[in-house]
């Protein structure tokens, strides 16, 4: 199958798989090096979304020459990638961020409590020491 495959079309498919290879490998590094979700969400959309339209071009570049059609998975495949890919990254971000305001507000509630709590202390210290000095007793 290899000799049906004319020149430049074998080096059009090995340059497109490469280039897609090295673009989802550095979208994979990027991944790696960020600090937070947020920013470790965008490197892999944009590595991936172009890395795979570069694997996707080449196959159907060869698919194409070496079965005398065109190859409607990969046509479709290249149309709905680029579109799935960044929408479940906005959903993930939107979960995320979600779930950061949940725990956000989650602490703020028991940080009103504890200092719900701790002025509820210190009126009841209030109200110890004066007690004392109201029956004639002196404050320890």
């Amino acid at each position: 199958m290899i000799s049906e495959l004319p020149m430049w079309a074998a080096i059009l498919v090995a340059l497109l798989l490469l280039g897609g290879a090295l673009l989802v490998l550095l979208g994979s590094l990027g991944m790696l090096r960020a600090p937070t979700f947020y920013s470790r969400a965008h490197p892999p959309t944009l590595g991936f979304t172009l890395g795979m339209s570069g694997v996707l071009f080449a196959s159907l570049i060869y698919f194409s020459i070496t079965g005398k059609r065109v190859s409607v998975h990969e046509l479709l495949l290249i149309l709905f990638l680029p579109v799935v890919t960044p929408i479940t990254m906005m959903l993930l971000a939107r979960a995320a961020l979600f779930r950061d305001r949940r725990l956000r507000r989650d602490d703020d509630e028991a940080h009103a409590r504890a200092i719900k709590v701790a002025e509820e202390l210190v009126q009841a210290e209030e109200e110890a020491a004066r007690r004392p000095e109201a029956e004639g007793e002196p404050p320890p």
